[in-house]
């Protein structure tokens, strides 16, 4: 407390301030304390966003994606882009914050956003159902556990236009996700393997930059615990410990 107040005391000196007390909401967020910890939720943003496109007829759905949806380039006019470009910024932000549930959906469609289709239009209205259905979820946080852990996954050759992987990893900390990530991989893998590789070391490098980041709040406990990677392919295993 006395490095907050301390803080205040400065900014004060320097800026106009006022200070509301313990936070509520902040950029869109609403910060809900509780007796074992903290909740972070977009509820409000979430009906406001589909307040905002409830024109697209949204029907409640259990997941934010359909495997079935091939999805490809438009090869004829674009429609609506303008609108399809603000949808998928709107998902994006519920996707940074708090929602790491619709990373994959959401970064599969941002992939059109120059000339989207009604199909296109379709699998984001799935999304916005599916955010419907579930706009009470949000990410909890505890005291326990006090140790960063990571999960990283693949999935194999998910882009029909270029034969590439998607790579997806997640990391918790206090019981909560703190970052995650989902992207389609640079480069053409050639086995399950090789995709489930790429992905763990993408979520390495991203390991070693928490750990840094960590560090260097003088607060936190050192020494710094081992960050532990979980990774479900018996075929990489052996491959990342060589």
């Amino acid at each position: 407390m006395k490095g907050i107040n301390e803080t205040k005391e400065y900014l004060t000196s320097c800026f106009q301030m006022k200070d509301l007390g313990e936070v509520d909401t902040i950029l869109g967020i609403k910060v809900k304390k509780h007796s074992g910890g903290f909740a972070l939720s977009q509820s409000h943003y979430v009906e406001k966003m589909l307040k905002k496109f409830e024109h697209l007829d949204i029907k409640e759905a259990n997941t934010p994606y359909d495997a079935s949806f091939k999805l490809c380039a438009n090869e004829g006019r674009a429609v609506a882009q303008v609108e399809y470009s603000s949808a998928i910024g709107s998902l994006m932000y519920a996707r940074g914050c708090t929602r790491p549930d619709i990373a994959f959906a959401v970064g599969k469609l941002s992939r059109f956003t120059s000339n989207p289709s009604a199909y296109h239009w379709r699998a984001i209205g799935r999304v916005f159902g599916y955010l419907k259905r579930t706009k009470d979820l949000g990410l909890f946080y505890s005291n326990f556990p006090a140790v960063l852990e990571a999960f990283s996954d693949a999935s194999w050759i998910t882009s029909a236009s270029d034969n590439k992987s998607t790579t997806g990893w997640i990391f918790t900390l206090g019981g909560g996700a703190v970052s995650w990530a989902s992207k389609k991989q640079t480069c053409i893998t050639h086995s399950t393997m090789e995709g489930e590789f790429l992905a763990l070391a993408a979520a390495g490098k991203e390991a070693e930059w928490l750990r840094n980041m960590l560090l260097d709040i003088e607060l936190w406990p050192q020494p710094m615990p081992v960050i532990f990677v979980f990774c479900d392919s018996e075929a990489t295993l052996p491959r990342a410990y060589n």
